[in-house]
């Protein structure tokens, strides 16, 4: 499955609205803390792979920051998530994170290779929106869209009854705006 977000924001009114904030926390924290990740088998969190390569103190984000700014045209400011030496037991989802500046805007092409989409799909968007804005940031650019490239789109059995109430309620909140544009609101 490919995700293409054309205008990335992670405060989506959407996402406000359906998005389980213990979910986004919990993501949060696993972009933001270094701790290990208990509910992952003790997994490395994002921001020890993102921040501290291997526990190196290789700041992959410094270093594609450093790379856009040297050259704007550069196609390899590429970083992994993955640390192949560690990662026996545990592969972190989201795996491949490319950026690249295209037509002056900061653009940002994630690989994964599953994401739940019935619990935790919404929260890495949202911090992978973030990332990608802080980037732009530290860029002085705009922020472009931002693609997700899924291997393995997932909906657990025990999300289904969460789903179908969340696009029920789209689907309510969007009938006024459809009526009135004379559009249907078919998904």
């Amino acid at each position: 499955m490919t995700l293409d977000v054309q205008y990335p924001n992670p405060d989506d009114p959407i996402i406000a609205q359906h998005a389980s904030p213990e979910w986004l926390g919990w993501m949060r924290s696993n972009f933001s803390d270094y701790r290990r990740v208990p509910e992952l088998g003790d997994a490395r969190s994002y921001a020890s792979r993102l921040f501290d390569y291997m526990g190196s103190g290789r700041n992959q984000i410094a270093a594609v920051i450093e790379t856009l700014k040297r050259d704007a045209h550069a196609s390899y400011a590429t970083i992994t998530t993955l640390e192949p030496l560690a990662d026996v037991t545990y592969i972190p989802c989201v795996s491949l994170l490319d950026f690249w500046l295209r037509s002056g805007s900061l653009e940002l092409v994630v690989y994964a290779h599953s994401i739940d989409f019935g619990k935790k799909g919404f929260a890495n968007l949202v911090q992978l929106a973030e990332l990608q804005r802080d980037v732009a940031r530290e860029l002085d650019a705009p922020v472009g869209p931002l693609v997700m490239i899924v291997k393995s789109a997932t909906i657990y059995q025990t999300e289904l009854t969460l789903m179908r109430e969340v696009i029920a309620s789209a689907e309510r909140a969007s009938e006024p705006a459809t009526r009135a544009s004379g559009q249907s609101a078919a998904f």
